[in-house]
């Protein structure tokens, strides 16, 4: 009897122990292999409160329904919600991230030895948005290879409305190449920034430890955050964020990695009315508040 007793709490014990970890496990695997293409469906569920959502802050600040690009990709239930997810907008800034992401893969060595002025000087380019630092690795590297680049991760496809697209030096004059469907110098939808950003996540950006330096750089602790757009909207959550924004005349755009307690998202909002940076501001509050359950406490 003492036998069966003991064999039977060391498969309690074990069968806790599998419990307690697999979902991590589960969790890490599923997301590893999520793929984000121009088939993958979206959540209904979620879909719907993005939509409404947006209605609500289109009727506050007075835009069409054209004027809003807005995506949601949870990566803890990896449910997904997008509004014109392959309209591809002129991005101002937002491409930087294809700057940098050309840089790791032309400098693959960079992952695990990166210089301290060179990683500073990135970190610049793609959480300052320095311009000048933009233009300083966009002209080292070339237009057309890191569009080449781009293309080989399918963030630009003329066949199914565009994408990335990085065709000017940041800064006035200058090389200039348009992009096939709409001659934008600089343009994103926000299907392919939410890739971008998720395969990032699954280190599938050159290399992991590629992945993982290019995410310590969006950080860079040393660079403040410019306090506009989604991070204005969430000042004083205990969230950490790593963000590419842009503005230009009626632009306003912002993309982030989002992770905080109970809750890790991508969040892409690319608004063209004059009112883009309020709607921006608004729209993380909301969003937030859904992905926490605030929201549903309210």
């Amino acid at each position: 009897m003492n036998y069966i007793i003991t064999v039977t709490l060391l498969c309690l014990v074990l069968l806790c122990s599998v419990g307690c970890h697999s979902p991590g496990r589960l969790e890490s695997s599923r997301l590893k292999g999520y793929a984000l293409n121009y088939k993958t469906p979206v959540d209904p569920t979620l879909q719907s409160k993005l939509e409404t959502i947006d209605t609500h802050l289109r009727a506050d600040y007075g835009m069409a329904r054209e004027q809003t690009s807005v995506g949601i990709l949870d990566l803890r239930t990896l449910q997904l919600a997008m509004i014109h997810p392959d309209h591809m907008e002129y991005a101002a800034s937002v491409p930087k991230v294809g700057i940098l992401l050309a840089y790791f893969q032309l400098h693959p060595e960079a992952a695990t030895n990166l210089n301290a002025q060179t990683r500073h000087e990135l970190g610049l380019m793609a959480k300052a948005s320095d311009n000048d630092m933009a233009s300083k690795f966009s002209r080292e590297m070339g237009l057309r290879e890191i569009q080449a680049i781009l293309n080989s991760y399918h963030f630009y496809d003329q066949k199914q409305g565009g994408g990335i697209w990085v065709g000017k030096h940041y800064g006035k004059g200058g090389e200039r190449i348009g992009d096939p469907l709409s001659d934008f110098s600089h343009a994103a939808t926000v299907r392919q920034m939410l890739r971008f950003y998720l395969l990032l996540e699954q280190g599938k950006l050159v290399s992991p430890a590629a992945s993982k330096t290019m995410q310590e750089i969006f950080a860079s602790p040393d660079i403040p955050h410019d306090d506009i757009k989604f991070i204005k909207g969430l000042e004083g959550r205990d969230l950490q964020i790593i963000r590419k924004w842009g503005s230009w005349e009626s632009w306003y755009h912002d993309t982030a990695d989002i992770t905080g307690p109970d809750r890790h998202y991508l969040l892409v909002a690319l608004i063209n009315h004059p009112k883009g940076d309020e709607y921006l501001v608004d729209l993380a509050k909301a969003v937030d508040d859904l992905m926490s359950g605030a929201g549903a406490k309210k």
